[in-house]
C-alpha cells in the first residue's frame, strides 16, 4: 500500500505539524458526525476559528484531508494487527491480541473509526481511495487466517465456518464505536473482558 499522502505536506516546521494534525483531528470529528459529503471546507474553517482559505495552506482539498486520515488509519490498524499475528503464542492469544487492539482503536481514535464505518459504501466509488478497500482485505485475511489456524488445531471449534465467525467478530466489535464512549463508566480494556468472556465463555450461566 502506498504511504505518502496525495495532500501536498507544506508545512515543515513542529507548529505547523501541530496545527495540521488539529486540523485532521477537527476535519475526521466533522465527517465522522454530519458525513463527508455534508461537510464543507468552510464547516472546517469555522470549527478550527480560521477562514476557509486558509486550509488551503495546510490540505490541497478537503478530499486530501479525507485520504490522509484514513490512510494513517488503516496503515497504523494493519500494522498494528501484523504486529499482534508475527508475535502471538497461538490461535487464541493472537485472537485476544487482535479484539482488546480493535477496542483500543475505538477508544484512541473513534471519529477515524465512524468515519470509516459510515463512509465505505462511498469510498468504494472513489478510484484514488482503492487502497481502503485493498488494505481492508488485507486486514480481513489476518483475522480469517488466525480462524482457521484456530479451526485447525483444534483451539476452536471445527464447525463453525471462518468466514461467518469473522462477520459476526468484525461487526459486534466495530460497531461498538457507536456506543461506546471513551469518558464512559468502562473503559476499553474492560469492555475487551466483557466482549471476550462472552466469545469464549457464553452467556448462560
Amino acid at each position: 500500500m502506498e504511504s505518502v499522502p496525495r495532500s501536498k505536506r507544506r508545512a515543515t516546521s513542529q507548529k505547523s505539524l501541530g496545527r495540521r494534525s488539529e486540523l485532521l483531528g477537527i476535519a475526521a470529528e466533522m465527517f465522522a458526525d454530519r458525513g463527508y459529503t455534508q461537510t464543507t471546507v468552510r464547516d472546517i474553517g469555522d470549527a478550527a476559528g480560521i477562514l476557509s482559505g486558509s486550509l488551503y495552506h495546510h490540505f490541497d482539498s478537503k478530499e486530501a484531508m479525507l485520504d490522509e486520515i484514513l490512510r494513517d488509519f488503516m496503515g497504523s490498524l494493519h500494522a498494528a494487527f501484523a504486529e499482534i499475528v508475527a508475535e502471538g503464542e497461538g490461535p487464541r492469544q493472537v485472537l485476544e491480541g487482535l479484539i482488546r487492539s480493535s477496542f483500543a482503536t475505538i477508544h484512541e481514535r473513534p471519529h477515524a473509526v465512524a468515519l470509516y464505518q459510515n463512509e465505505s459504501s462511498l469510498l468504494a466509488h472513489l478510484p484514488d481511495f482503492s487502497y481502503v478497500a485493498q488494505t481492508s482485505n488485507d486486514i480481513a485475511q489476518i483475522w480469517l487466517d488466525v480462524l482457521e489456524a484456530g479451526r485447525k488445531e483444534g483451539t476452536f471449534r471445527q464447525d463453525l465456518e471462518p468466514g461467518v465467525a469473522y462477520r459476526f467478530i468484525r461487526d459486534s466489535v466495530w460497531g461498538s464505536v457507536r456506543w461506546y464512549s471513551p469518558d464512559g463508566k468502562l473503559g476499553h480494556e474492560k469492555v475487551a473482558e466483557q466482549y471476550l468472556a462472552m466469545l469464549f465463555g457464553g452467556l448462560l450461566a
